[in-house]
Order: C-alpha cells, then structure tokens, then sequence
C-alpha cells in the first residue's frame, strides 16, 4: 500500500490565477460549514441523496465469510461509527466502500453513482479519501511535504515541467504547499511543519495523516481506528480535531474505533457489527442500552455522556 493518501478535491487549475501563496493559501483555509454543524450531534439524516449508501453487501474468503447482507446509510456532514468485536468485519466494510475488496454481493451508492466493486483509480474523482490503521507517513519529509503528497492526484503539470521548473509547475507546487501549510495550521502542527515526520511523537504522526487525508478536502473521509496505540489525551486532542474538521470542511466521516467511549461521544450515529452482520444501528444513546450490543460487544449497558471536546486543549 502506498504511503500516500487518496482522495479529492478542487482541481488544481482554481489556484493557478493567484498571484502568490498568501492568496492561495487564504483560499484554502477552512470555513465553516453551518449545514455540517446543524446535522451534528443530533443523528438527523439528511433529506439529500446519501454521500454513501451501502446496500446488501455480503463479503466472503473462501468458507469464511467477512460480511453478511449488510445495508448502511451516511447522510451529509455526520460522523458515522462502525464498532464491534474483532472479526467482526468493520476493516473489511471500510476496505468494500474503498475499492480494495470487491463484494460477492450488493452494492455501493457514493454521491448516487452505484457499484458492484469501488474503482480504487476513481477515489479521488468520487471524492474518497482514508487513512489506515498503520502509520504510513514518509519518515523522512517534512511535515508539509507529507500533507502536501494527499494532494499529488491534482498535479497537472508533466514530469518534465516539474524537472525544468516550468511556470505552471511552479504556481501547482505554491498552491499545494499552501494548501498544505493551511491544514497543518488548522490541525495546529506549525511549530513542527518543518520537521520530518519521522521524527515526531506517535500522537502528532496520527495527526498529520488526518491532515494528509483532509487536505484534499474530501466529501468522504473514511478513518480506520486512527486512534489506535494512542494515549487517553491524544485520543480526545485527535477526536476534537475530527470534529472540527467536519465542522470546518464539511466532511462525512465513517470512523471505525475500538474506544466505546471516543466513539459514543464523537459519534452522530452508530451501526454494530458481529460476525459479519449488522446488528444495531442508532444514536450513541440508543446503542448503549441496545441488549444484542450488550451481549456481543459491551458486556454492560453504558450511560454516555458526550464529552465536551471543544473546551480540550489542543497542542
């Protein structure tokens, strides 16, 4: 798997008419999104056709099978959980919706175009974009160098304008990297933009694949347990920017994480997996006291309080 994210965005040729970086890069800073914010925190659906509809997708390997009729909806600006035990299928799920598996059966609705199988070479025409639940930075680039490569899809420019420093290449590489310099100020990794990634702690590394991943300004953001291996303070600073940027971009995000409580208080609703089959599905506080969630996945039923992730401090 490549280290560099995939995903969507405006194409490139909407910043070749600035005249310098501070233009573009005050195009590319974040705005909020009140249709985002109003869909927040409430599990309202969007009366607008779905950013992703997954319908009857069942996913077998060999006799084993990994999925099982499963149906999910996510409406436009939500933060859509999928939990459950390990094996229950929620990476194989993420991996259907993604293109890396083809379904034995049903089908993928993105943005109301339907599939058998996600063409993974038109993630970022549909305005896909992921992270995985490995690290997969380049240890030895930059910060902004790393961001600015979720954005290599929208090079126009030919690799010998690149090599010979021609003028359309010049303003493509300003414009990204201001692109990118804007991100990694939103997600506040300026004091370390120009250190290599390598180097970083393990939390601030999760943070910059958030920002690689949105500096395309994806529809979809799909999130593979980004919080796994981190402390509690690192998963509430990186939960606090996943809402932010879903507020500040207006992104759909499918989150899958093993941490109930991040879950239950960042989430807007909830689908539950077991042994391939969609068991649940619902607000953060239906999902607690859900017996069949209970029995297979919680143990007890559970009172969430969704914690107030604005007044965390951000480093």
């Amino acid at each position: 798997m490549s280290p560099a994210t995939t995903g969507a965005f405006a194409p490139a040729a909407e910043f070749l008419s600035f005249d310098s970086a501070d233009e573009a890069r005050a195009a590319a800073a974040p705005q909020p999104n009140p249709r985002a914010q109003e869909l927040a925190g409430h599990g309202v659906t969007s009366p607008c056709e779905p950013v992703l509809a997954i319908e009857g997708v069942s996913l077998a390997f060999g006799g084993v099978t990994a999925l099982a009729d499963v149906d999910l909806t996510v409406a436009s600006g939500e933060i859509r959980a999928v939990i459950g035990p390990n094996g229950a299928g929620k990476s194989s799920l993420i991996n259907v919706i993604s293109g890396l598996y083809r379904p034995s059966t049903g089908r993928v609705r993105i943005g109301g175009k339907e599939f058998s199988s996600v063409p993974t070479d038109r993630l970022a025409r549909l305005g896909i974009a992921r992270t995985f639940q490995n690290l997969a930075l380049f240890a030895g680039l930059s910060v902004v160098e790393n961001v600015a490569m979720g954005l290599t899809s929208t090079v126009r420019s030919g690799p010998l304008g690149q090599v010979l420093g021609l003028p359309r290449a010049r303003r493509e590489q300003a414009a990204n990297r201001a692109r990118a310099e804007a991100v990694v100020e939103f997600l506040h990794l300026s004091h370390v933009a120009g250190r290599a990634a390598g180097t970083l702690s393990y939390g601030l590394q999760k943070r910059v694949e958030l920002a690689r991943a949105l500096v395309a300004r994806p529809r979809l953001l799909l999130l593979d347990e980004p919080m796994a291996g981190m402390t509690a303070s690192e998963k509430q600073e990186l939960a606090g920017f996943i809402r932010e940027a879903r507020d500040a971009y207006g992104t759909t995000i499918v989150l899958i994480e093993h941490d109930i409580g991040v879950v239950m208080g960042l989430s807007d609703r909830v689908a539950v997996l077991d042994y391939g089959r969609k068991i649940a599905d619902g607000t953060p506080q239906q999902i607690a006291v859900d017996p069949r969630v209970i029995d297979a996945y919680l143990g007890v039923a559970h009172d969430f309080d969704a914690p107030d992730l604005a007044a965390v401090e951000t480093v």
